[in-house]
């Protein structure tokens, strides 16, 4: 299993090192995706201690020893991460953005629930069993399919904000901001229904990472303005932007190769009933 979703494995860990490092340089934390309320003394302290957390256990992922370790303490922390995003939600329901951001990290979780169902070992635990194995995975998928609609719906809700993300060397830069805001929902869809569930899950890892590299790339981080009207100036915005959208982008590939079996497992499952049913023919 490490090594069918090792290079998912491998860019979530990066994305996980990644932002615990700016994290720990920055004394902070990701912006509205770790929406921690202000308060102090110490606020600085436990961004510093959540970055190393990331660090360590992004590096623990790496490692065939300790993945299951691993796997087991990222899930409850990416958790944390969505909690945050609930105040918002009980405030302002019917703002769209709200909704956005919580689809993000929920997207994120569900690459954390993968890596749990695959890796943590607890499939004799009489309470996590339920969240490993195939049935981890489909709740898993459930999660990403519902979460991809309401991000790629922002699209179509913020169109102007959208197609001002996208290249300037790109011709028709709304037609790009619908496209992908129709393509996500359809992605997400597709997922939740089981159809063409891992195809769908690579066209969403697909537009992510152009997400990415074309949004928020290296000519970002060290540009005068800041690419997004009202967010700081400075590179660690759009790092951090990047590294969040190349996270999720490997929760999405993760999705993807949790489907790898899925259509072997039903035909070995489909034989074996016919053989079981001629048995009983001819008992």
């Amino acid at each position: 299993m490490i090594r069918e979703q090792q290079p998912a494995l491998s860019l979530f860990s990066i994305g996980m090192i990644a932002l615990g490092t700016l994290s720990v340089i920055y004394r902070d934390f990701a912006y509205n995706w770790q929406p921690v309320p202000a308060f102090h003394p110490g606020r600085e302290a436990l961004a510093v201690a959540c970055g190393l957390f990331m660090v360590v256990t992004g590096v623990a992922l790496l490692i065939r020893s300790t993945v299951a370790l691993a796997s087991r303490v990222v899930l409850p922390f990416l958790l944390a991460w969505l909690c945050l995003k609930i105040p918002a939600l009980i405030v302002a329901p019917q703002i769209e953005a709200v909704w956005l951001g919580i689809g993000e990290i929920a997207m994120l979780f569900a690459g954390g629930l993968v890596i749990f169902a695959r890796f943590s070992g607890l499939e004799q635990s009489s309470f996590f069993r339920r969240f490993t194995g195939a049935s981890g995975l489909r709740i898993a998928s459930i999660i990403f399919g519902l979460a991809v609609i309401p991000v790629g719906l922002s699209h179509l809700f913020y169109v102007k904000i959208t197609a001002s993300l996208v290249p300037s060397w790109l011709p028709f830069r709304v037609g790009f901001a619908y496209l992908t805001g129709a393509g996500q929902m359809a992605c997400g869809l597709g997922i939740l229904f089981l159809v063409l569930p891992r195809l769908a899950a690579y066209i969403e890892t697909a537009m992510l990472a152009l997400f990415a590299f074309l949004v928020w790339g290296p000519n970002t981080w060290f540009a005068a303005a800041p690419k997004m009207a009202g967010s700081p100036v400075g590179p660690r915005f759009p790092l951090t932007a990047f590294f969040i959208t190349w996270i999720i982008a490997a929760a999405s590939l993760l999705v993807a190769g949790s489907f790898t079996n899925e259509r072997p497992d039903t035909n070995r499952t489909s034989k074996q009933r016919t053989t079981n049913d001629s048995a009983g023919r001819y008992a």
